[in-house]
């Protein structure tokens, strides 16, 4: 009835899987728990413990591949016709959590978010910028996620019907960090498949140092240049691109480009302060897409 599908990159997932597979066996359904490693080189010990839980498995990639292929060779190798997909590192906030999903099953749901949250304690200063962002771009009340299905949508908490994975699979020419979520959810929209909200979330329990999420940004942005330049998704789904294209229309990508490279270092000073301003990351984000587009 279900395969919970875990990618795994550098992180420990004992516990997270340990968890899920309790709540499974309480549900009394027939399921497997897959955890494919992309290749990493840490936690591998603690991870095969996995392998001693009945219908799950722990195994590890001779080289990495990618989020994209990862996720459809999860989908691939899943024997049941509902997949949850869960990000390594989150973990369910209630103990109802398979048997939410469950529920959402029975009424034969093709696509199902649960939601994220990101924890309350406020971590440490190097850390701030990803819970802020975290915290007031990702983890939206159900009521406001169901204004905009397709746009609020993660992958990182999802139940899907196997044969729409397949049918329509992650783009694997996305090898990099960064807007798969976009794309696969686009596509959905694009080919009138309705994804359904429920109130059933994970915390996002890593949070990475505001250099590092820095650094990912830019990565990040290279594969929205490439999915904008490939035509693989609308310039309205990116409020990135959709403002590259007004500034494009005034003529001022040129005045941008020169005013933010004059402030990009007092910028990334504040997003890596105590204090960081989504609003200049917004700007950081625009900044570093224009410049990926003038090059």
């Amino acid at each position: 009835m279900l395969s919970i599908l875990i990618p795994v990159y550098n992180y420990n997932i004992f516990t997270l899987v340990e968890t899920l597979y309790k709540q499974t066996l309480e549900c009394n359904i027939p399921f497997e728990i897959i955890c494919l490693d992309d290749a990493s080189q840490d936690f591998i010990i603690e991870n095969q413990r996995i392998n001693q839980f009945n219908n799950s498995s722990f195994s590890i990639l001779e080289k990495n591949i990618g989020r994209s292929a990862i996720r459809n060779l999860l989908a691939q190798k899943a024997v049941y016709e509902n997949l949850l997909f869960l990000d390594a590192d989150t973990f369910p906030v209630h103990n109802q959590f398979i048997s939410n999903y469950i529920e959402a099953i029975k009424k034969n749901e093709k696509v199902v978010f649960g939601g994220i949250l990101y924890e309350n304690k406020k971590p440490a200063k190097e850390l701030l910028l990803r819970w802020i962002y975290g915290r007031k771009r990702e983890a939206l009340s159900l009521a406001d996620r169901i204004q905009n299905p397709s746009d609020s949508a993660l992958v990182s908490n999802l139940l899907i019907k196997k044969e729409i994975v397949v049918r329509f699979p992650f783009d694997e020419n996305l090898t990099k960090y960064g807007y798969e979520d976009l794309l696969f959810f686009s596509v959905l929209k694009s080919n009138l498949i309705a994804i359904t909200h429920i109130d059933n979330p994970v915390f996002h329990l890593n949070l990475e140092t505001s250099a590092l999420f820095l650094s990912k940004t830019k990565t990040a942005l290279q594969n929205l240049v490439f999915l904008d330049v490939s035509n693989k998704i609308s310039k309205k789904e990116s409020k990135i691109i959709a403002s590259f294209e007004f500034l494009n229309r005034l003529k001022l990508i040129s005045v941008f480009n020169f005013v933010f490279r004059k402030l990009e270092t007092k910028i990334e000073r504040n997003l890596v302060s105590e204090k960081p301003s989504l609003f200049l990351f917004d700007i950081y984000k625009l900044g570093c897409y224009c410049f990926l587009k003038s090059k």
